[in-house]
């Protein structure tokens, strides 16, 4: 770390030892959850095509691939992976107190929750405010030798002059974030809200939840997407800082989903403890893996794909595939995506459109008559079929694409969240599987 940043960073501390409050009711909460592109969010040009979002999306999902692929495959120190104003859905959170609003990226692929701070060092553009934890009157900076600052990983602890903790997070294109790790009120604005023994919260009151860890990043630099809508990043993945295993018991170690196109007027739902369960007739579970060599990330294991009538295995049990919210495309490594292209060019028996665009692999002509094959992933004790809007998109005009491409890295999957649209995923830590059930996630 640049000396200079550490001592300038150093005399921006405070002074109190931050730890960890479980939260002893049961919580039961849900928030809406905006794609990046859809007419519900910050970020939406309603002069820009369908194709160009598409476009945008597919470069995104690249980006992010390679930022997967940097974390999973490096022998050097831990990075984490995600550009924040690289990913594809958004939600929005109150920090402090009085509570400043901030859209944030929701990922699962993360651990630990930032935001842009002040006094700042060097910021990348927001059109908000910086939050500043002087003005919060419920901040409070943690110790290095706080058992919280021991959460992070070694290579992203540092000390400050005052023994408080600051984080280090560096990002696969050079970017990075580095500041203070402290703790504050942090609410979601909930469209339904139940706390166990209370009466259903009216529409958009908060959730608040009083000793929140998170990162106020002093200086941050980001090279790509300057547009000023989003300020950080809430972390929904399974390592030790992120929103899910602080808030723990409370929900029960649960959380779930519901993707609509991102074309949709309607948002997304993210449900966290008992709204969280899904049940009923349609749900398959399987095994959710947590690899102590990458605790973030939510893995299960694809035994299998159907393309038609045709089947083949991968011969893997160990959790193959990471399933992700801020991935666009679906990736597969190298001898399972050759199988499956192979079976899926058969089956639909157009001819390719050649000079595809990348990074697809299979683009064909659009044809009323076309026969797009039943395709289903099995997953250990679990089959998951899907319909051709979690298979194709509109690339250009008159021109589909598969959305499952190679990784072309050995070990390197990803079930991105194309092929999870219109489905309700719940995560059940605690029970450690996934599952899943089709559903109208505009009326769900």
């Amino acid at each position: 770390m640049d000396s200079l940043v550490f001592i300038t960073l150093a005399l921006c501390s405070l002074s109190s030892i931050l730890f960890i409050e479980s939260i002893h009711i049961q919580t039961s909460f849900s928030v809406d959850l905006i794609h990046r592109d859809s007419p519900m969010s910050p970020f939406h040009n309603p002069s820009t095509s369908q194709q160009d979002l598409i476009k945008k999306a597919t470069f995104r999902s690249t980006s992010r691939l390679s930022r997967f692929s940097l974390s999973l495959l490096s022998n050097e120190s831990p990075e984490s992976i995600i550009l924040p104003n690289n990913g594809d859905y958004l939600m929005r959170i109150f920090i402090g107190t009085p509570p400043i609003e901030k859209f944030v990226i929701a990922d699962t692929g993360s651990d630990l929750t930032w935001v842009q701070c002040s006094p700042c060092v060097n910021c990348f553009p927001q059109n908000t405010p910086f939050y500043d934890s002087t003005k919060s009157s419920t901040f409070s900076n943690i110790q290095c030798d706080s058992q919280s600052c021991t959460l992070l990983p070694k290579a992203q602890q540092l000390c400050g002059k005052s023994n408080e903790c600051f984080y280090s997070y560096h990002y696969g294109d050079r970017s990075f974030s580095i500041g203070e790790l402290g703790f504050d009120l942090i609410s979601f604005g909930s469209s339904n809200s139940t706390l166990h023994g209370g009466a259903n919260s009216a529409t958009n009151v908060n959730i608040t939840f009083p000793k929140s860890i998170f990162g106020c990043g002093y200086y941050n630099i980001f090279t790509s997407d300057k547009s000023g809508k989003a300020s950080g990043l809430v972390g929904l993945g399974a390592g030790p800082l992120s929103l899910i295993s602080q808030l723990g018991d409370s929900i029960g170690r649960k959380f779930s989903y519901c993707l609509v196109p991102f074309a949709s007027n309607s948002t997304s739902k993210l449900r966290f403890g008992n709204e969280a369960i899904i049940m009923g007739e349609g749900v398959v579970s399987t095994p959710l893996i947590i690899k102590t060599s990458q605790p973030t990330f939510y893995y299960v294991n694809l035994e299998g794909v159907t393309v038609g009538q045709k089947i083949f295995h991968t011969g893997q049990t160990d959790g193959n595939i990471i399933i992700d919210s801020g991935t666009t495309l679906t990736y597969l490594e190298p001898p399972i995506f050759d199988d499956f292209i192979i079976s899926v060019k058969e089956a639909i028996g157009i001819e390719q459109v050649e000079d595809s665009s990348s990074p697809f692999s299979y683009c064909f002509t659009y044809q009323p008559d076309i026969n797009f094959p039943h395709i289903t992933l099995h997953f250990t004790g679990a089959n998951v079929t899907l319909e051709p809007k979690n298979m194709l998109l509109l690339y250009e005009s008159n021109l589909l694409c598969l959305a499952v491409v190679s990784s072309n890295i050995e070990g390197v999957s990803i079930l991105g969240n194309v092929a999870q649209i219109d489905f309700q995923v719940e995560y059940d830590l605690g029970g450690k599987k996934l599952s899943f059930v089709p559903s109208d996630c505009a009326k769900n």
